[in-house]
């Protein structure tokens, strides 16, 4: 499955659009992540564990609408674009989304 931010794919023409498809996971925060991000607010920096838990997540909201694509019979998903949101205090959604295409 190819899948990209821009609108096409280089090199190859889109025959049929499929429809968005769409990718999201909530993820909530851990304890001892929250512990250790409180102390990383004291002296500043990057908080590793989040920034990992966010990598991960991104990847598992790809993988979910690479999915559907597959589904709907999708060669390619083009113009993807991720949000996130705050769902409550201790949770975050990321959500994937683009356009499912066939290829020439």
């Amino acid at each position: 499955m190819i899948f990209t931010t821009t609108p096409d794919v280089p090199g190859r023409e889109i025959t049929e659009n499929l429809g968005v498809v769409v990718g999201n996971i909530v993820q909530s925060k851990h304890v001892g992540r929250d512990f250790m991000a409180a102390l990383k607010g004291l002296v500043g920096g990057e908080i590793k564990g989040y920034t990992e838990m966010l990598a991960d997540a991104r990847d598992l909201a790809i993988e979910r609408m690479v999915t559907e694509a597959q589904r709907r019979g999708a060669d390619a998903v083009v113009n993807i674009r991720f949000t996130t949101s705050a769902i409550m205090a201790n949770a975050s959604e990321i959500m994937a989304y683009g356009t499912a295409v066939k290829l020439k």
